[in-house]
């Protein structure tokens, strides 16, 4: 199959549509892959370009005093009928770009191939990481990956993830944890409920505990972070007549990062205290991902939020930053597009955020 052509010399505009041209839906991205390789080969002046897998690699060694790294992912939620991009310009929405990974997220990364191709004497040196499979289980992930086999691929003074945040810098993410609380009893015919001990019954002061949660809010580094205590599922049950043995609530914590996973959990015992002290029920944690600070503070990070006039924000959800603040790096979320849109039918990017976050960058990156 030919190699689809990329321009990175076009209009970012351009560019989107021409990445969101090329299917590709998570662990099938060898030809997105091979297209931007060749381009950062062929477009681009004093990179040093690998690849290792379906993941991309560039970075420059001019010796300046900082290095900012660039990082992308080129996979996809399934396609539903969104590829090719379309383009349309309405008195409602004006001008937009419609089509799968518009948002999630094809024009951050049509923004930092441009950068590189178009910048002429950047005043860091710049590390690119195209990667693949974000969009599935973190096992596959290409970003870990290049962790575990490429690590010096991945040292820098700031990270810029780009992420979809309507043009705005969202600074470091929440963590996340999922715990199962589980209640048992004992089962029995439903007309001899006496001689059972109904499970179900056993989780209705947790779910009160649930919806009477007031969530923590905290200010790091100027960013406002809410927390949230959520039920997400709740399993339990064996029949329409039998009085059931065990049922589970799966809880997902959202915290700041300024908790550790394992001071998340223990925030967890401690709402379910009188629960899991009783007896009643048990805790066991079934995924967990620690948070990521903001570090604005970092002189890298203070310059970036200068380029931006100031304008920032704390990330709500995980990213990717996460595995860059465990490095020791400062990382943001940057892109165009609304968070909201993201793997959407109608997935969808106003045209002028693509603009707009490419000259915020450009500005940054030429200081």
């Amino acid at each position: 199959m030919t190699t689809p052509s990329l321009d990175l010399t076009a209009d970012p505009i351009e560019l989107t549509a021409q990445l969101v041209d090329i299917p590709s839906v998570s662990r099938d991205e060898s030809v997105i892959a091979d297209a931007v390789e060749q381009a950062l080969r062929a477009q681009t002046v004093g990179f040093e370009v690998i690849r290792r897998g379906n993941c991309v690699l560039a970075r420059t060694d001019r010796g300046r005093d900082s290095r900012v790294i660039l990082a992308g992912h080129l996979d996809t939620v399934p396609i539903v009928d969104n590829v090719p991009s379309r383009r349309t310009d309405t008195a409602e929405e004006g001008d937009v770009l419609h089509g799968c990974g518009t948002v999630d997220m094809k024009s951050g990364d049509a923004v930092f191939l441009h950068l590189a191709a178009t910048l002429d004497d950047p005043a860091h040196d710049i590390t690119l990481i195209f990667y693949d499979c974000e969009e599935i289980a973190a096992e596959f992930n290409g970003l870990g990956t290049i962790e575990r086999e490429l690590p010096d691929w991945l040292v820098g003074d700031v990270a810029i993830l780009g992420e979809p945040t309507a043009g705005l810098i969202e600074a470091g993410c929440q963590g996340t944890l999922r715990v199962r609380l589980t209640a048992t009893g004992t089962r029995a015919h439903s007309a001899r409920a006496w001689m059972g001990d109904n499970a179900i019954h056993k989780i209705g002061g947790l779910l009160q505990t649930l919806a009477a949660y007031e969530p923590r809010r905290v200010d790091i580094d100027g960013c406002e972070y809410r927390e949230g205590l959520s039920a997400v599922a709740v399993h339990g049950g064996v029949a329409g007549n039998v009085v059931p043995d065990e049922v589970y609530v799966d809880v997902n914590f959202r915290f700041a990062p300024d908790r550790s996973p394992e001071q998340a959990f223990d925030h967890v015992r401690d709402v379910f205290a009188a629960d899991l002290d009783s007896g009643a029920v048990s805790a066991e944690i079934t995924d967990s991902a620690a948070g990521a600070l903001p570090g604005l503070a970092h002189p890298a990070a203070a310059a970036l939020v200068d380029a931006a006039d100031g304008r920032f924000r704390a990330k709500y959800g995980w990213t990717d930053v996460s595995r860059f603040s465990a490095l020791g790096i400062p990382a943001v979320n940057l892109g165009p597009g609304d968070p909201s849109l993201a793997h959407r039918v109608d997935e969808r990017v106003p045209v002028e955020q693509i603009t707009r976050v490419t000259a915020m960058l450009r500005a940054y990156l030429s200081r």
